[in-house]
């Protein structure tokens, strides 16, 4: 293959992508509009969307298209392949029905967190937490309390390629001052999040790793800062998050 020919698919794979994510932020979108969004031709576009379209990743309703189905077929299957989807499963809904907050499992791929799992209990709060959404890991519970069982090098290189922004003025923006909580995460077990990820919600999370130190993700409890206080934010929460990873983890260790 020549180096034109690389070149050139890999800026089709890019241009489609682009469509992909800006359909994703717009739900629903026409040629022109997506053509002005990405500054691109609206022929290209067109041959792009028919492309995706016949492929079933992309519908077409009246002018307008949207993401096609397809794509809950391959966030399906890659959520469920994932070795620990259905203890994470199993306990969330646990801690879920059991607390009656909000409680998510999290991974880490590529720097960032993702929701691999997440249930409501019936007094949690609602959020934009939903399965898939991803994140930077030093502005929740459970992406502090993966970071804290990653090597420092590792860590250095996560914020070297994704900094430290500030979702709330509460988030940590300083390296210092998040590797000094990375070491407290660690001596204590687990992770808090207050209003650091969102205004009025705070959290407590805990890393679950395999026997050989791999971090395989984190559980996390989050709810309102009113009800998050106290000894059920200083004791109750963290002690039901921690029995609940160290479950997971001999669960994991003999299954």
């Amino acid at each position: 293959m020549t180096t034109h020919q690389t070149r050139s698919t890999v800026s089709t794979v890019d241009t489609n992508f682009d469509i992909i994510h800006a359909l994703r932020e717009r739900k629903s979108a026409q040629i022109k509009e997506l053509a002005e969004a990405l500054d691109l031709a609206p022929s290209t576009v067109h041959r792009h969307l028919l492309t995706l379209r016949q492929r079933g990743y992309v519908t077409k309703r009246g002018e307008s298209y949207q993401l096609g189905m397809r794509f809950l077929t391959l966030g399906g299957h890659v959520q469920t392949r994932h070795p620990a989807f259905e203890l994470a499963r199993q306990k969330v809904d646990q801690v879920a029905d059991e607390t009656g907050e909000r409680v998510q499992f999290i991974v880490e791929e590529h720097g960032h967190r993702i929701y691999l799992y997440t249930q409501i209990g019936e007094n949690a709060v609602q959020t934009d937490a939903s399965i898939g959404k991803r994140g930077h890991l030093h502005t929740s519970a459970a992406g502090k309390a993966i970071l804290a069982n990653f090597p420092e090098e590792r860590v250095e290189l996560i914020l070297d390629e994704h900094g430290l922004p500030a979702y709330t003025p509460n988030t940590i923006t300083d390296r210092d001052e998040l590797f000094a909580e990375l070491a407290e995460i660690r001596e204590r077990g687990y992770a808090y999040n207050v209003e650091e990820s969102t205004p009025g919600l705070s959290a407590v999370g805990s890393a679950v790793c395999a026997s050989d130190g791999t971090v395989v993700g984190a559980l996390s409890i989050s709810g309102p800062v009113h009800r998050f206080k106290g000894e059920t934010f200083e004791e109750e929460l963290p002690s039901l998050v921690l029995g609940s990873t160290n479950e997971m983890e001999l669960k994991l260790e003999f299954s």
